[in-house]
């Protein structure tokens, strides 16, 4: 598929069968995140995938976003091992975590998987949920999956402002 054609096709999955992602995919999809550039190279991403009975549990318990995914990662990252910008007032953290997420994403969709970025819930309550060493924090969930029958992008999907109204030439 044209890379363009997947951008615009992906869309955030509000409906899935409840089938865990093949492995196949699965590895696709995890490798694109490893394969994400972070600030300096530092890859201080951690990718932890649910797929258990107990693990979605949890997540139910954290959102009522899982939509019945059968797959979920749980995106996060090591504070102490971040790029400090000149000013000491940000870090990479949250941008590289990103990144590995968007990477991700994509890849699902040219894996047949779709994706919803999450951000429902307390990312301090899911990292004590699947009790996450201290120096990390939980970025986002991503949820996985196949969609179920009538699954699709919500109606807005492909309404995108002019490239005027939000890019700016200096």
């Amino acid at each position: 598929m044209d890379f363009m054609q997947l951008v615009k096709d992906r869309y955030s999955c509000k409906k899935y069968d409840g089938r865990k992602v093949e492995k196949a995919q699965l590895d696709a999809i995890l490798e694109a995140g490893r394969a994400a550039p972070t600030a300096k190279n530092l890859q201080e991403q951690r990718i932890y995938v649910v797929q258990s009975a107990e693990g979605l549990a949890k997540i139910d318990a954290l959102t009522p976003c899982r939509y019945g995914a059968g797959t979920v990662l749980l995106v996060a990252f090591d504070k102490e091992n971040v790029y400090t910008y000149p000013g000491g007032r940000r870090d990479s953290g949250i941008e590289d975590a990103a990144i590995v997420a968007t990477h991700m994403m994509l890849a699902a969709k040219a894996a047949g998987v779709e994706s919803c970025w999450l951000n429902r819930f307390d990312p301090q309550a899911a990292a004590e949920a699947f009790g996450l060493p201290e120096n990390e924090e939980v970025l986002m969930l991503l949820d996985l999956g196949y969609p179920a029958p009538g699954a699709g992008p919500l109606p807005m999907h492909s309404q995108r402002k002019p490239l005027e109204d939000t890019v700016v030439y200096l």
